[in-house]
């Protein structure tokens, strides 16, 4: 019965990077506005936007239809590649759909940073926050607030851990 539900899953997960895809290239080939559960694709003024449900976009310059390497079709954009310098870079479902995870990850740990504004929050490294605080604070009740689902990720489960120390130091 497991086996099953990771296989459903994992079936579930290949259909969505295609259907972003999909989307991805109705609003570049087509300049269609598309809708995929809480993301909307469209194109505006020579950009590819991905409006986030956060409500916050993700943009790609100059995007246009090209060829990838293995003869099919793709998305290409203008951006910093890996040499550093300004190139057209390719892209199609799956690393869309990770620039769209990183991203919202970013606007939970933005909106956890919110709900702690008053504590000394000193840093933060991608999905974790530094807090200097007075040993009387509780760890729980920080945990608690981190944990606390934002309003646009209604059905989201989230979960804050955390430790204490004395310096910082990775778990």
């Amino acid at each position: 019965m497991e086996i099953r539900r990771v296989r459903d899953a994992n079936q579930q997960i290949v259909k969505f990077w295609w259907d972003v895809d999909k989307a991805v290239m109705a609003a570049v080939k087509n300049h269609k506005t598309t809708r995929l559960g809480k993301l909307v694709f469209f194109w505006q003024a020579g950009m590819l936007f991905i409006t986030l449900p956060s409500g916050r976009n993700l943009a790609y310059v100059k995007p246009k239809v090209g060829m990838n390497r293995f003869g099919g079709e793709c998305i290409t954009y203008e951006g910093v590649g890996g040499t550093k310098k300004w190139e057209r870079l390719e892209s199609y479902g799956p690393k869309f759909v990770e620039n769209i995870v990183q991203a919202t990850s970013r606007d939970i740990l933005c909106n956890s940073m919110k709900t702690l504004r008053c504590c000394d929050i000193v840093m933060h490294i991608h999905d974790e926050l530094v807090i200097e605080a007075d040993p009387r604070v509780s760890l729980e009740v920080l945990c608690e607030q981190m944990g606390r689902v934002p309003s646009w990720a209604d059905g989201l489960v989230l979960r804050a851990d955390g430790y204490v120390c004395d310096f910082y130091k990775k778990d």
